[in-house]
Parts: C-alpha cells; sequence; structure tokens
C-alpha cells in the first residue's frame, strides 16, 4: 500500500473512531484507535522490513530474503530514514552467501545513513571483517576504530574484541612469513 494511502485510511479510521465513541460505542473506538495506531506504525516502519528482521534474529534467510524481495522499489516504497536500513539487511542476507559481494551494500547503508549507532557500528564492523578477508589490515583497523566509536552501548564489544584479535593473529602470521 502506497505511503499516502496508508495515513489516508488511518485518518478515516481515527475520524470513524471518534464517531463511534460520540456515538457510545466505546468498545469499537477504541479498537479503531489501535488499529489506525497500527497503520500509522506501519507508515514508519515498513511490514515487510519488521518481519525481514525477525526472520533474521532467527537465523531464517530464505524467508527473511523473501520478505525482502517483497519490496521491489525501496525508493518509493520505503521512507528516505529507512533506505540505509534497508541496504544493511540485504547486506547482511548476502554476507551469508558471497560475503565480499555484500561489502556495496554496506557502504551504500552508510551512505544513505541510519539513526542508530549500533547499526552504523554493524555496518562497520561487516566492512572490517570484508576488509580481512581481502588482507587490507590498514581498512580492517580503520572501519573497526570507526565500528568501536559507532558502538556507544557496548552491543558488538565482543565482536569488535574477537576481530581485533585475529587481526593480530594476521600481523603475528605475516611476521613469521618475512623471516
Amino acid at each position: 500500500m502506497p505511503n499516502i494511502v496508508r495515513l489516508i485510511a488511518a485518518f478515516v479510521i481515527l475520524g470513524g473512531a471518534v464517531a463511534l465513541m460520540i456515538f457510545g460505542f466505546w468498545g469499537w473506538g477504541v479498537l479503531a484507535v489501535l488499529i489506525s495506531i497500527l497503520i500509522v506504525a506501519t507508515f514508519f516502519y515498513n511490514e515487510n522490513m519488521l518481519l525481514a528482521q525477525w526472520f533474521l534474529r532467527k537465523d531464517d534467510m530464505p524467508k527473511a530474503e523473501r520478505f525482502l524481495n517483497r519490496i521491489t522499489n525501496y525508493e518509493t516504497q520505503l521512507i528516505r530514514p529507512q533506505h540505509g536500513y534497508y541496504q544493511l539487511l540485504i547486506g547482511l542476507i548476502e554476507s551469508r552467501k558471497a560475503p565480499m559481494q555484500s561489502e556495496k551494500y554496506f557502504k551504500k547503508a552508510l551512505a544513505l545513513g541510519m539513526q542508530m549507532d549500533h547499526n552504523i557500528a554493524l555496518a562497520k564492523l561487516s566492512l572490517a571483517g570484508i576488509a580481512m578477508g581481502k588482507r587490507n589490515k590498514r581498512e580492517a583497523q580503520i572501519y573497526l576504530t570507526e565500528a568501536k566509536k559507532a558502538d556507544k552501548n557496548k552491543l558488538l564489544a565482543d565482536q569488535i574484541k574477537q576481530m581485533k584479535d585475529q587481526l593480530g593473529m594476521m600481523d603475528k602470521q605475516q611476521q613469521v612469513r618475512y623471516r
């Protein structure tokens, strides 16, 4: 459903709810208010993206991908602040199939912008992992430092530490090769 139609439907239902309450049908009026709140919530949070996030957390990649594929043109179907999150979700799914091809999605997600710091940290941590896979130590360190700065609530602290340890192991392996 296009975004403007969602808002119009929500306000029509809200108006109907007020009318129901005026005529004494409080139960139906409250139900209609809740339905209009749900419709407004889907304006700000696309239901396909919410379901894709749910299945990503459950580690069910095929279902998550199926819900993201329902969004055919993200620029028109999603509001502007959701564009970065859409690219992040695509990148997370793609990283399971072909890790090196997911780099473009994470970079695009960062370019489009995301509001939550832990999502920015997740994208930068993923880019650091890709850089490590390409044996680009300097770029990996830069992304890890940026991820640590963005992870203000320390949600990804263990993963960042683990990746730094792996980066240190890469250093030791390179030193052994040069001896």
